[in-house]
């Protein structure tokens, strides 16, 4: 699924698509389109348009499908979906833009934090059972 196929859809469902919202998403491809080679160029660059190339990623990140499985909903080769993602990645976080808050932020005191514990130390786990006799005896016939 291109950009050119999606561009129309309304926020929360561009949002549902691609996790996040339309104009960060252009926001990015503000910071990408003077990173990232020309759609159509040919000689070792990409057929894919700077929106598509950040689609992928998005889809990538989101649906964490594997690059096999993108490259074929797209048509391109899977080591072509590989460096895409890498590509985009990187130019993303090189740009500063789109940066996480740092520990200092994350442990300030106006965070209000809760915590869910779940207990599974108790669960049964089935395991075969070690030097059953059944198994020593076959191997005994066998050898002889």
């Amino acid at each position: 699924m291109t950009y050119e196929q999606i561009k129309n859809l309304g926020e929360g469902e561009f949002k549902r698509l691609c996790g996040v919202k339309p104009k960060l998403f252009q926001e990015m491809v503000a910071v990408l389109k003077p990173e990232l080679p020309k759609a159509k160029q040919r000689g070792g660059q990409t057929k894919l348009s700077v929106e598509d190339q950040l689609l992928i990623a998005l889809e990538y990140w989101r649906e964490y499908r594997t690059y096999f499985h993108i490259a074929q909903s797209w048509g391109v080769h899977e080591s072509t979906v590989c460096r895409t993602v890498h590509r985009v990645e990187d130019k993303l976080i090189n740009s500063r833009k789109f940066s996480l808050p740092g520990k200092k932020a994350l442990s300030s005191a106006e965070t209000e934090w809760s915590v869910v514990i779940i207990d599974v130390g108790e669960s049964p786990i089935e395991r075969p059972k070690k030097n059953s006799a059944v198994t020593t005896v076959e191997r005994k016939r066998d050898i002889l």
